[in-house]
């Protein structure tokens, strides 16, 4: 029995959805991955699923072979894990989603049979992977949102002075600085100390309000380099705004979500 392949479609499929894997993964350790190199990692993760169907080996050896190297490349290519362990956890978080997806799929062909044609077409599967990507990401955000704040660990470089402090990532901090529009961090007085010294340094004032308390403005600085470690993933940032409160505020840095979508194209 023979089957006509086509390679630029397998290509394509294999692209789309390991880049949707990767979001999705992406999307639950706080986006430490850049567009760039998920689309590297996909791209890479596409191609090695090609080989099994252009060398003559043993099914068993060549496909469970593709399948851990495609995927391990795929990984590390992404997210950069410091340890195996962490690579691993990756890839697990990885499959579940497949997996998921999968289950999507399988429910789809059983509520709409009249679709079945369409879906095993390179348009049906893409589209179907679309939306399924799409459900389990809203399910995701809500749960995020349901769940409140999160804490990782940062690291906050100004210069040759580095210092590692706790991160909350605060869904109720909105601050702007108002000329650029940019997302800004809080840090306490003792902090900023620590990074900038007692050296009077031009700021931009921020604006904010508080519940319970009168509005005011806050000193901002912008911090040449930021690092957060999330699972053991590291993200790194560049020029993210600071601004400095006269409270101590029990953590390193309070994380204003919107950084994260600010700095996507800087990561490295």
């Amino acid at each position: 029995m023979y089957y006509e392949l086509y390679v630029d479609s397998l290509f394509v499929i294999n692209f789309v959805m390991n880049l949707y894997l990767l979001m999705l993964v992406n999307q639950s350790t706080l986006r430490t991955a850049t567009r760039r190199r998920m689309a590297m990692g996909a791209c890479t993760g596409a191609v090695i699923y090609l080989i099994p169907f252009m060398i003559g080996m043993s099914p068993w050896i060549k496909w469970p072979a593709a399948f851990l190297a495609g995927t391990g490349l795929m990984v590390e290519i992404a997210f950069r894990p410091r340890s195996f362990m962490i690579l691993l956890r990756i890839i697990r978080q990885l499959f579940w989603y497949s997996f998921l997806m999968g289950g999507l799929f399988l429910a789809a062909e059983s509520m709409m049979p009249f679709l079945r044609q369409f879906m095993t077409g390179i348009c049906g599967i893409l589209g179907v992977g679309t939306l399924a990507y799409w459900l389990i990401a809203f399910f995701m955000e809500k749960d995020r949102k349901r769940q409140g704040n999160s804490v990782c660990k940062a690291t906050l470089i100004n210069g040759e002075k580095k210092v590692c402090v706790t991160a909350l990532l605060d869904s109720g901090n909105s601050l702007r600085e108002p000329i650029s529009g940019k997302p800004v961090s809080v840090i306490d007085r003792k902090l900023y100390r620590t990074l900038w010294g007692e050296e009077q340094i031009p700021y931009r004032v921020v604006p904010y309000h508080s519940i319970g308390k009168a509005g005011g403005i806050l000193p901002g600085f912008l911090l040449p380099v930021m690092e957060l470690e999330i699972d053991g993933v590291v993200r790194q940032m560049q020029n993210v705004y600071v601004a400095v409160c006269e409270e101590d505020n029990n953590v390193g840095i309070i994380l204003n979500p919107a950084v994260l979508e600010e700095n996507i194209r800087q990561l490295v």
